[in-house]
């Protein structure tokens, strides 16, 4: 923040001693070890403190200084200054996803049914658990598709396809689970960063009247939302479309988007009956996601493998397309081949393709967003 009041510098335990010895008369004894010079050097000690605590309690009270830059820190001071506005911090938020069971034609899964990913005894990694929502009956073929959601909120919880693979709740029967798809949506509760963006949007872009700022706004409210974006006359006159990602800049998962839907405008039919002022239908969505696609021919550095570079790449695009997101309508070819130079372990490269062009942008429609797809790297 901008330098302390006057009166607030200078006001260290030397200095504030100091100037209360010039106030003693000079024919005084106050050296070190007189009665004066003991009697006030506590004094001087505790008004130092005083002013520490002071000017932290005037850093506490601005939201941009309240803020921590730590993801794992939860400012109380923020949560104050920024209620203070309606603005609340988002909770957590469980993923959600689907997997599939195999076993014996017509065995029954009830709802609740806990499965889990396994632990890892090496890395210390723990099982991840999550039950199924609804009940199925496993089909002729002896399988059947579930809806799960976490047991934990939170972004540990959004694990890859392939990776939720043991029965925690023993049923006779069932041989084998596995989610075939990447379960995703969940998010931690929101950091100061998020929560001090929000502020800022609703202090600085007043969302009035059904305005773009003010759907936003209302989208942003609900745990999971990462960023919207706002389709005036989606359908013709009367009509708002509005597409949501989730934290990590996906598609929002289908409960964020009813979650949204529910808020902002229940009914859909105009009435008014949530968020939304009476008159236009409100249809919220997930994004389309569009996969960007890497293919190149590397030459590295004698010390590097191919998996680590490619892990690196993936890094390295994926942050990329998340400043991207609802931000900019293009993906640059030559932005990625940059991310590629940037990487310590490439000397060089050739024969980059990028959704199989090797010289054309990616343009992203206003309902979709860029992620990343498959990359392929060959020394």
């Amino acid at each position: 923040m901008a330098d302390f009041p006057y009166y607030l510098e200078k006001q260290t335990e030397e200095n504030i001693m100091q100037r209360m010895l010039d106030r003693v008369p000079s024919d005084i004894d106050k050296s070190e070890g007189s009665f004066i010079w003991d009697a006030e050097a506590p004094v001087a000690f505790m008004l130092s403190e005083a002013a520490i605590w002071a000017q932290e309690l005037l850093r506490r009270g601005f939201a941009s200084t309240a803020a921590s830059s730590d993801e794992n820190f939860r400012s109380e001071e923020l949560d104050l200054r920024a209620a203070e506005h309606g603005v609340t911090r988002r909770g957590a938020v469980q993923a959600i996803g689907k997997v599939t069971f195999t076993g014996e034609p017509g065995k029954s899964i009830p709802g609740g049914t806990v499965i889990a990913t396994p632990a890892d005894d090496v890395s210390g990694e723990a099982s991840l658990e999550y039950e199924t929502t609804t009940s199925v009956i496993l089909d002729t073929t002896g399988k059947a598709e579930a809806p799960i959601r976490a047991l934990v909120a939170g972004r540990a919880s959004n694990v890859p396809a392939g990776t939720i693979t043991i029965l925690s709740t023993s049923i006779s029967g069932i041989t084998r689970v596995t989610n075939s798809s990447a379960v995703t949506g969940g998010s931690n509760i929101e950091s100061d960063s998020s929560l001090l963006e929000r502020f800022y949007a609703r202090v600085r872009n007043q969302g009035t009247s059904g305005n773009k700022a003010q759907y936003m706004q209302w989208a942003g409210e609900i745990a999971g939302v990462g960023a919207s974006r706002v389709v005036p006359l989606w359908k013709g006159p009367g009509t708002v479309g509005l597409y949501l990602l989730d934290a990590d800049k996906r598609a929002a998962n289908s409960d964020i988007v009813t979650a949204v839907q529910k808020y902002i405008d229940p009914t859909q039919d105009g009435q008014g009956e949530g968020t939304a002022p009476a008159g236009p239908v409100i249809t919220v969505m997930a994004a389309e996601e569009v996969p960007v696609n890497i293919s190149v021919q590397l030459t590295l550095a004698s010390d590097a493998s191919l998996e680590q570079v490619r892990a690196l790449i993936q890094k390295g695009v994926t942050a990329y397309l998340k400043q991207l997101a609802f931000n900019d309508s293009l993906v640059r070819y030559t932005r990625i081949a940059a991310i590629l130079l940037d990487i310590p372990p490439i000397i060089d490269y050739s024969h980059l393709t990028v959704n199989g062009t090797s010289d054309k942008n990616i343009e992203i429609g206003a309902s979709q967003v860029a992620v990343l797809g498959t990359v392929t790297v060959n020394g």
